[in-house]
Order: structure tokens, then sequence, then C-alpha cells
């Protein structure tokens, strides 16, 4: 039996990259810490299996020495003042598999001649948030009023990422990495990202959050497209970020959602502030946290309020269930995991022969050729 010669270290780093411990992983690799202090060394196919289970490709257990593995896109996050040490498998197959999406609609965007969206880049972080957001709600065809009709936050948040799809931006909001339910995205290490450009701009939301803060979450990097800057985020609707960028994506973002003319308009001074925000939640179809902090912003409450109510506010969100079981219907769930402009653009240019039956089952997470016409089916793309 041919034993593999690997750095230990290495096992160690990928591991430890997966946030797993050795005795989460001893029921299928009894003999792992005894590979990780150098003792043993794997078969191949051992070393196989142990890359497979830690998300990790294999070329890298074959390094020197274990690699640096940077965020490809600026990192805006804060995390509510933990320390951010290195992005987890999951965030970063995420981000690698919606930057090859991207690229796929670049190509076929100019394949097809679509025009470049003139928003994306237009606004500077030293315009007003009213302003952009005014600009913002033009290019969407988004109405405060219409929302506030709708019966639901899970509505509201359709209608959302359906007018960005309609504008040309391609939203994708998942709980999971790819189509692999076993991967699981974590609310608590990032909410969202965007990546900006001219033919493709792509915005990511973690779908594990609630259906409100899912809504923060692609206004606030719909802003970041305005702005022309890519980047990861954990945008809270209350937080006064560091950067200024993200202080400026959080502003617009809230002006985007909750108006401030139309916030003076509706509150109501005489209600307690848990039972007014939890209104004007209702009204504006937004997180209790975006209600709170356009309270703030209106200086209907103090600061120490803000942090207090927040910090309140937080605490109770939290023992709520955040996101959906992430069941349903496949087809459904395929064309929110991918965005449906995207699907639609994949299924037709496959039928038509520009794109590989192969890669096309690869961005959208399908096995079956049959599963492939059915979504062409339901998406639309063919009767």
């Amino acid at each position: 039996m041919t034993r593999i010669p690997v750095n230990p270290e290495l096992l160690t780093w990928a591991r430890e990259r997966a946030g797993l411990d050795t005795l989460a992983l001893a029921g299928r690799f009894p003999k792992l810490e005894e590979w990780e202090g150098g003792e043993v060394q794997p078969t191949l196919r051992q070393l196989e299996n142990f890359a497979r289970s830690v998300h990790v490709p294999i070329g890298y257990l074959f390094l020197p020495t274990p690699p640096e593995e940077d965020l490809p896109i600026p990192d805006f996050r804060t995390l509510a003042d933990r320390t951010i040490t290195r992005p987890s498998p999951n965030l970063l197959d995420t981000l690698y598999l919606c930057q090859q999406r991207q690229d796929w609609y670049r190509d076929y965007a100019r394949m097809n001649g679509l025009t470049p969206l003139s928003f994306v880049g237009s606004a500077a972080n030293a315009d007003e948030a009213e302003e952009v957001a005014e600009s913002m709600r033009e290019v969407l065809g988004l109405s405060v009023m219409e929302r506030q009709r709708l019966p639901n936050w899970s509505e509201a948040l359709r209608q959302l990422i359906g007018k960005a799809e309609e504008a040309g931006v391609l939203v994708m909001a998942s709980s999971i990495v790819g189509s692999n339910s076993h991967r699981k995205l974590s609310v608590e290490e990032f909410r969202g990202f965007a990546l900006a450009d001219e033919l493709a701009p792509l915005v990511f939301i973690n779908a594990a959050d609630s259906k409100a803060a899912q809504m923060f979450t692609l206004a606030h990097e719909l802003a970041h497209l305005w702005l022309g800057e890519s980047g990861i985020s954990d945008a809270e609707a209350g937080q006064l970020p560091e950067q200024a960028i993200e202080r400026w994506c959080n502003a617009v973002a809230a002006e985007l959602l909750m108006p401030m003319a139309a916030t003076r308009e509706a509150y109501q001074p005489g209600l307690p502030l848990a039972e007014e925000i939890q209104r004007l939640a209702r009204v504006f179809k937004v997180s209790t946290l975006v209600a709170l902090r356009r309270l703030f912003d209106a200086s209907y409450i103090d600061q120490p309020t803000l942090w207090q109510s927040y910090r309140d506010e937080l605490t109770r969100i939290r023992k709520l269930d955040r996101g959906s079981s992430g069941g349903g219907d496949f087809y459904r769930t395929l064309g929110a995991r991918t965005g449906k402009r995207f699907a639609r653009a994949v299924l037709s240019s496959t039928l038509e022969g520009q794109t590989l039956f192969q890669d096309a089952f690869r961005m959208l997470g399908v096995r079956k050729t049959s599963t492939f016409y059915e979504a062409a089916r339901e998406l639309g793309v063919m009767l």
C-alpha cells in the first residue's frame, strides 16, 4: 500500500480551515492525529477522501507549506467586533462560484450585445444618501406605497429581487454552498456580497438570515453596485460601521427602504418604542432594526436609547427562527439560488448550443438532463 508523503502542517491547516477538530473527523479518519503528528502517512485514497471532507482542493495538500488564502474582494465585515481570522471554505467556495457565474454571464452579455449598465459606479460616497436612494428607486421602479401594500416580508423581498433583476442585476440568494445542502452558510460569518461590473453586476444574499434582514442586505449590496465597489459585508441596520463605505451603504439602504419623509409621516410618538418599531417594520416591510435606526436618524431617539434598544431587539431576534428550512420546490429554489436572470440565460444559451451541458450543469448545480429540461420549462425558457 503506497503512502503519500504530505507535510503534516497541511493536514492540520486544512482541518482548521474547515473549522473542525480531530474528534469530528475521527470516525472517518481514525489515524488523523498520527497523520498530523507525522507518525503515519495517508494513502492516496485516504488523502482524496480527507480533501473532500474538509472541502479543500487536493492539490493544496501537495504544497510544501500551507497557502495564504485571501478573500478575492474587499472585506468590509466587522462581525460584532469579533476577530476575523480566515474565511471559511464555505464562504470562499461561494465567492468563487459566483465569480465563475459572473465571468460566464459577462461573456454572454458581450456575445448578445447587451448594453453596459450606467448605474454601476454612478454614485460616490460624497453623494447624499437621499439623492442616491431616489436614483435607485427610479432605476429599479420601486414604490414605497406599493411595497406597503404587500402582505408580508417574503413578498417584499421577492419584489425587490425581481425589480433588481429586471434592471440587469444578477441576484443570488442561498443558505448553502452551491446545491450542497450539507454545507450551510453562516450568518455569523457574512450576510452578503457585491461583485460590481457594468455588464454583469452580481449580488449574493445569505438566505440563512431572516427575510427582513435579507431585504436590508440586498439594499446595502445594491448601494455597493451604485458606488461601483465590490465587497463582502455583514450589514446590520442598527450598526454605525467604522468604514466610510459601509456607513454610506447603510445610510443609502435605510433611505431606500424607509425614506425619511415617509418615516416622519408614519411615526406615532405616543406608542412605546418597542411597539412603535414593530409597527413601523410591518408598515414598511423592513426589520425592526431598520425602523429603530430610522427613528435615530430622525432624532426621535438619542444614541444611548438606540444602543440599548438595539441590543434588546437583537437578543429578541436571535431567539427567533432566522431563515427557512431550506426545503421547498426545487425549481423555485433553483431560481433563487442562481437568480432567475442568470438561470434563464444559461438554459437558453445551452439549448441554443452556445454552452456545453456539462458547464450548464456545473453552474446551475443540476446533475440530470431531465432536471435541466424541467428547469427550462419551469423558468419559461421552453414550452
